[in-house]
């Protein structure tokens, strides 16, 4: 029996790892709400957040004997943590910070799977078809649905909204530098060095600014807990196992999915009620992910075809 559920195991896990990746990532916009409700700044929980997990991944990798000694594989993985850790989180903790709620935070952020797209067909090499761009604006719909809906409501003033929306074009340019560079890291050395940079980056700013003092209050502590195992050793490191594995595309337009994840944390945690809009929207970015996600495993069949052919001829 335990030959057969590994197998079944290994046929899956891609499936079963982007809905882990939808809900982690998730994690993330609630462990900001969390934080910044126990006072916390942007830089003071982002700094201890990957202070602690880079003191964690350095002394597993020691433990391990995991090389980190390679100058070639920090400068690529300094450039990617700046993009898709450092400036995209900042960014989005400074927009909550200012009022944005994080199911809207999210909202702004699954606008990245577009750009990805667009940008991913004349970088990367990816052919997108029109069945993918159909998904692609049904995604987009929804996201748009469920913020008609409940971005007036919100506190914050319009400016705000430029925080989340310069952290997602951020995460959009690592995730496409991640496809186009190809690094040849282990996912622990990746996360890794990419933590340490960015706590190096986070805690520098915080220190000069005077905010690298923590939040003497427990719930700080566990919202800095939260993001460092809930949407870090579990969020990214589910991004960019997606990422190498099924591609920039389909992981970023998991990301559609988050907004709606996003709003039910959220409602489960802080009884924020979930609108209507918010429904219709949810339904609407489903039906496009399930759209983008075919397609592509057709383009993929499509591509393969000819190679197994010719395998079959010989």
């Amino acid at each position: 029996m335990a030959q057969p559920a590994r197998e079944a195991l290994r046929r899956n896990a891609g499936h079963l790892a982007s809905v882990a990746l939808v809900l982690m990532w998730s994690s993330g916009y609630v462990g900001a709400e969390l934080g910044i409700r126990a006072d916390g700044t942007p830089l003071q929980l982002l700094g201890w957040r990957f202070s602690i997990l880079g003191v964690l991944l350095v002394t597993v990798c020691l433990v391990l004997g995991v090389r980190l000694n390679d100058r070639a594989a920090w400068t690529r993985q300094a450039v990617l943590g700046l993009f898709s850790q450092a400036f995209f989180l900042f960014m989005i903790f400074e927009g909550v910070s200012r009022g944005v709620d994080g199911g809207t935070a999210a909202l702004i952020a699954a606008l990245q799977p577009l750009l990805v797209a667009t940008v991913a067909g004349r970088v990367l090499g990816e052919r997108t078809t029109a069945g993918m761009w159909v998904g692609m604006v049904l995604g987009m719909a929804g996201v748009v649905v469920v913020v008609s809906g409940g971005l007036d409501a919100g506190a914050a003033p319009w400016w705000a909204y430029l925080f989340p929306a310069a952290g997602m074009l951020s995460l959009a340019t690592g995730t496409v530098l991640t496809q186009r560079l190809r690094p040849s890291e282990t996912l622990l050395q990746s996360i890794t060095m990419q933590s340490v940079v960015a706590g190096v980056t986070l805690m520098s700013a915080a220190l000069v600014t005077g905010q690298a003092a923590p939040v003497a209050e427990p719930d700080f502590w566990a919202a800095v807990a939260w993001l460092v195992f809930l949407s870090t050793l579990c969020g990214y490191v589910l991004f960019v196992f997606v990422t190498r594995t099924r591609g920039a595309t389909v992981a970023s337009v998991l990301l559609y999915l988050t907004p709606p994840t996003t709003m039910v944390w959220v409602w489960l945690m802080f009884g924020v009620p979930i609108t209507l809009p918010a429904v219709v929207g949810m339904a609407i970015s489903a039906v496009g992910v399930t759209l983008v996600l075919r397609s592509r495993a057709a383009r993929d069949a499509s591509a393969r075809a000819p190679e197994e052919r010719g395998r079959a001829t010989a």
